[in-house]
């Protein structure tokens, strides 16, 4: 496990969330992401400013972490490469464990997030909520007709748009058919 650095934008300190269940606290914050995310298709460069509204709920065995992660994505169209913009409204759900706390399960260790300290380490909640919100085939809309395979012209500028192709198994036959 790493260790975490207060000064990172997605680590929270909760020193200020006293230890008694049912206490809260709520975060609104900006941050920018300090490492990209990606799903494939879109990427989430660094540096991109993301709003956190975040409630932060004392449990018997951690804190509670719940909320929105808003950002806006931008793309390009999986078939014509025209600029896209999403807007990305992800609900974050995650228990962080105090360190001293013992967990029984070996199945469920490798699932629950630790605490350190008073630091809770957002990142991996955030992957996990934000790249199941990208999109995986981005489209600017869902009639996009794309671009035509041979010349590379936008569909949508001329819908009638064909081109002859003879396969070139066939050439020696339309050769025939011309001597004729």
């Amino acid at each position: 496990m790493k260790k975490l650095d207060a000064r990172d934008p997605l680590v929270l300190d909760v020193h200020e969330l006293p230890r008694r269940a049912g206490e809260s606290k709520k975060i609104d914050i900006t941050i920018k992401l300090p490492n990209s995310l990606t799903n494939g298709p879109v990427i989430v460069p660094a540096e991109t400013e993301i709003d956190l509204d975040l409630l932060l709920e004392a449990v018997v065995d951690g804190v509670l972490v719940t909320g929105e992660v808003y950002f806006e994505a931008e793309t390009e169209c999986s078939r014509c490469l025209d600029p896209v913009k999403y807007e990305i409204d992800a609900q974050v759900t995650d228990l962080y464990v105090y360190e001293d706390k013992e967990i029984t399960d070996d199945d469920e260790a490798d699932e629950i997030r630790r605490m350190q300290g008073d630091l809770i380490d957002l990142e991996p909640a955030l992957i996990d909520a934000v790249v199941l919100e990208l999109p995986t085939r981005p489209l600017c809309n869902d009639d996009c007709l794309g671009l035509c395979a041979q010349c590379g012209i936008r569909l949508e500028e001329d819908p009638e748009h064909k081109h002859e192709i003879i396969d070139p198994r066939w050439s020696k036959l339309s050769q025939l058919k011309e001597e004729k």
